[in-house]
């Protein structure tokens, strides 16, 4: 049997399919050393249908925003995708950089006025 595609998050709540959740809802959950775990399976599409329910807003609403851009910064600097010895790639990474710290500044003072 092929599993379903995984769910895809949106900026709202968005259903999931009931062969999605019957692939990627474990049948047990246990703690283990304070993360939810079940022999080694493989939660991926669980958390991707908890966040496709609970819509990217939402979950971006409960963790500061400085975590947000610490967790982009590292997934842009390690794709592979940007050859950063190149001309265009020094470009691309100069740009982020400084939208980066645009956006580390608003984040900043966000969590400062809370």
């Amino acid at each position: 049997m092929t599993k379903p595609p995984l769910p895809q998050p949106q900026l709202d709540r968005a259903p999931i399919t009931g062969d999605q959740y019957e692939a990627y809802t474990p049948e047990k959950l246990e703690l283990w050393n304070g993360f939810y775990d079940y022999g080694g399976q493989d939660f991926t599409g669980f958390y991707l249908a908890v966040l496709a329910n609970m819509g990217l807003r939402e979950a971006v609403s409960h963790v500061p925003l400085s975590l947000w851009l610490e967790a982009i910064q590292e997934l842009v600097l390690a794709n592979p995708k940007l050859n950063f010895d190149t001309e265009i790639g020094e470009a691309m990474l100069n740009r982020f950089n400084r939208g980066l710290e645009d956006l580390q500044a608003v984040a900043e003072y966000l969590e400062e006025q809370s």
